[in-house]
This record gives structure tokens, sequence and C-alpha cells, in this order.
């Protein structure tokens, strides 16, 4: 009878363990996956002000837009919360947008040799972005029903493993933007 306890007392054991570090790595993939995010992010957050400085010589009334696009990347540089960066990273896609909607408006812009390759970067950039944002959901799905399911989700309260935040697009940035000239 002790050797039948002592069993099943082991295989509790050894379970809780595997449970523990599976969570765990789940959890890590899921840091692992918004840093390279945040890389990609603040690449993109690099790259505006040459694509600002550029805009600048060409659409000098533009000056509404261009402080718009300045604010959101600083707003995105200085969030420290994922959170926080995922909200500013939507508003800076917003900016750029728009931004990137004045070259249709100047056509000596548009035809402008750093500010094509600076955009094609960009656009480049934005893919990257796109990636990452689908491998990071992806480990969040993951350990999100690690962390729900039945019986994981015990060994998940016992160590307080705490969900994780996708990172979802907002209404706001699924509408093209619209800009008057």
């Amino acid at each position: 009878m002790i050797w039948i306890i002592v069993g099943i007392i082991v295989v509790l054991v050894l379970y809780v363990g595997m449970t523990y570090n599976s969570l765990t790595g789940l959890r890590n993939k899921v840091k692992t996956n918004w840093a390279q995010i945040d890389v990609v992010l603040k690449r993109r957050a690099d790259l505006i002000p040459n694509l600002v400085e550029t805009v600048k010589g060409y659409a000098k009334h533009e000056q509404e837009t261009l402080d718009h696009v300045i604010k959101a990347r600083n707003t995105y540089v200085s969030a420290s919360l994922p959170e926080d960066q995922m909200k500013a990273a939507g508003e800076l896609t917003q900016a750029l947008n728009k931004l990137m909607m004045l070259s249709e408006a100047y056509p000596d812009l548009k035809a402008n040799t750093n500010f094509i390759q600076l955009q094609n970067e960009l656009r480049d950039t934005e893919d990257k972005i796109t990636y990452a944002r689908q491998f990071y959901n992806d480990s969040v799905y993951a350990y999100q029903n690690k962390i729900e399911m039945f019986p994981s989700v015990i060994v998940a309260n016992m160590f307080g493993f705490k969900p994780a935040t996708f990172f979802e697009v907002d209404e706001a940035d699924k509408q093209a933007p619209e800009v008057k000239f």
C-alpha cells in the first residue's frame, strides 16, 4: 500500500514539474516573440526621422501630418510596458499611413530616390512587424491554452502564471486613413 501512495506522489510531483517547465517555456516564448516585435518596431521608429526630413522639403505646408508622425513616434519610443507599446505602435502605423499618402499629392517627392528608398525600407519593416505579430500571437495562444485548460490550470494557478496580451489591431488601424488636401 505504501508503494502505491509513494508511486502516486512521485507521478504527481513529476506531472507538476513537467507542467511547470512547459508553462515556463511557453511564457518565455511569449517574451521572446514580444522582444522580436520590439526590435522591428524600434527599427521602424529609427527610420521615421529620415523619412520626415525627406518629406519636409517637399510638403512644407503639411506640418500637421509631420508633427503627428513625430508625436506618434515619440509616444512609441517612450512607452515601456508591452501594452502601451502595442497601443503606440497602432497610432504610429496610422500616422505613417497618412504620411505615405502625401507622396501621391507631391510628384517630386514620389520621384525622390531617398524617399523611395526609405519607403521601401519602411514597407519591408512593416512586413516584418506583421510576421512578428503573428508569431507573438501564436505563442500567446499556446500559452493561454496551457494556463487555462485542465489540469495544467491547477499548476498555473499554484505558481501564479498570468495571462499574456494578444497584439490586436485597433479598429482605427483597420480603416484606410483619410487625407484631405
